[in-house]
């Protein structure tokens, strides 16, 4: 793609969202009469489901199960860390989902799943019966994958990989941070939500430091020898905060395989490292009620089929958004996203008894390096014998050689990308 027409790729995603990628989404004028449709989770891929179900057929019964009254986003959590965001600003509620797009939203906990009776059971003792489910958990963690982090470790060594409490427990412990201290990231194994999330927060912490406590270090363990926009981020880093991030790969002693919370100390393969704020990331699996439920494989991922992202396990259950195996779409709040109204179109045909359309997605993935310095990946996906793959020569990576007001287009894409994407699952 050349670099005209890339720009003007990410201008349309930044600028437009993804509510322009998946064709018309009017009101039919058919419909499953009473049908029930129950989705569980109400992040970038439940939410705008949801959405996106009221709008391609107003007679549906749509409820959205969601234990959390507003949702943070981790997408622009990074950008708090920084200290260019508020919480406030990444906070979002359903009330626009209520009272715009008729959605049944109950702020309760699926606590299991019965796919013969095809009913979920909540905390509270409700029972839902459906005729569709859409499941849309997010990850969990692999508490105890590494020696000695469980859940309350991380109220010492905070993950900050689900935003919230956490995110903002990590800043404050940036804040408290002496000058001439060290932070230290253990990055997570693939695969695992926002693959450039942990190098986009080593820069944010990076732009924080560099104007508060300058004498600071950044250490990366990483259990990988290669990272997503790799070039992009060490040009960036060598640019920005020369001097101030070091990446170690696994090759090179990044596999970290225990910690010490009350020392304060890191194991790896060659080295035991100390540090004053440790932000661990842990092993990820699908959420946990598709681990209950027994939609998840061996490896805590869940089968679907790529063309309605029906699960190869249980018929009548979609998953979507970071839950999923999806071929080569990333695990990221823009494939949700795009997921999710395939997802909605291929239920609401096959309520009706209709084919399914073919399916095609997109993904965009901005990283801030500096309020000023962007940098993105995009691709177009279609559905092969292989399974979901991006299409040759779609999208890319930004250029290597983009001058300063490249990266600042690139910035400002990502801010209107944000308040695109945001606008379209919750608004």
């Amino acid at each position: 793609m050349s670099k005209m027409n890339r720009r003007d790729f990410l201008k349309l995603s930044g600028a437009a969202g993804a509510a322009t990628i998946v064709g018309s989404f009017g009101v039919r004028s058919a419909h499953a009469a009473s049908a029930k449709v129950v989705v569980i989770g109400g992040g970038f891929g439940g939410a705008t489901c949801a959405k996106y179900l009221r709008r391609a057929d107003a007679n549906l019964s749509i409820t959205l199960v969601e234990p959390n009254r507003q949702f943070v986003t981790c997408p622009f959590s990074n950008y708090v860390l920084g200290g260019i965001r508020t919480m406030d600003s990444i906070t979002h509620s359903y009330d626009a989902l209520r009272t715009k797009h008729g959605v049944d939203v109950v702020h309760d906990t699926v606590t299991a799943i019965d796919p013969a009776g095809k009913k979920v059971t909540l905390a509270s003792g409700r029972t839902l019966p459906y005729d569709r489910l859409v499941v849309s958990p997010g990850v969990d963690f692999k508490w105890n994958a590494i020696a000695g982090y469980d859940e309350r470790a991380s109220q010492t060594m905070p993950h900050a990989w689900k935003a919230g409490p956490q995110t903002v427990l990590l800043r404050k412990q940036l804040e408290a941070m002496r000058d001439g201290g060290t932070f230290l990231m253990v990055a997570p194994p693939n695969p695992f939500r926002c693959p450039p999330g942990p190098y986009e927060r080593a820069s944010m912490v990076a732009h924080y430091l560099k104007q508060h406590k300058p004498k600071s270090k950044i250490v990366i363990l990483d259990p990988k020898d290669a990272f997503s926009k790799q070039g992009l981020f060490v040009a960036g880093w060598d640019k920005l905060y020369p001097g101030m991030i070091e990446w170690v790969a696994g090759s090179k002693g990044g596999k970290v395989s225990a910690v010490d919370v009350r020392a304060m100390t890191v194991e790896a393969e060659l080295d035991k490292h100390k540090a004053d704020v440790i932000n661990v990331i842990p092993p990820q699996t699908a959420g946990t009620i598709a681990l209950r439920s027994g939609l998840a494989d061996e490896k805590g991922w869940c089968a679907v089929d790529p063309k309605t992202f029906e699960s190869k396990v249980h018929k009548g259950i979609h998953v979507i958004g970071d839950a999923a195996i999806a071929g080569e779409l990333p695990k990221s709040g823009f494939a949700a996203n795009s997921e999710a109204k395939i997802a909605a179109n291929a239920i609401v045909a096959m309520l009706r008894g209709e084919s399914v359309g073919e399916a095609s997605y997109v993904n965009t993935c901005y990283s801030l390096l500096s309020p000023d310095y962007g940098i993105s990946v995009a691709g177009v996906y279609r559905i092969t014998d292989k399974g979901i793959a991006q299409i040759s020569g779609s999208g890319g990576v930004s250029p290597k050689d983009a001058d300063a007001q490249f990266r600042k287009d690139e910035a400002k894409y990502a801010f209107g990308w944000y308040a695109s994407i945001t606008a379209d699952a919750w608004g």
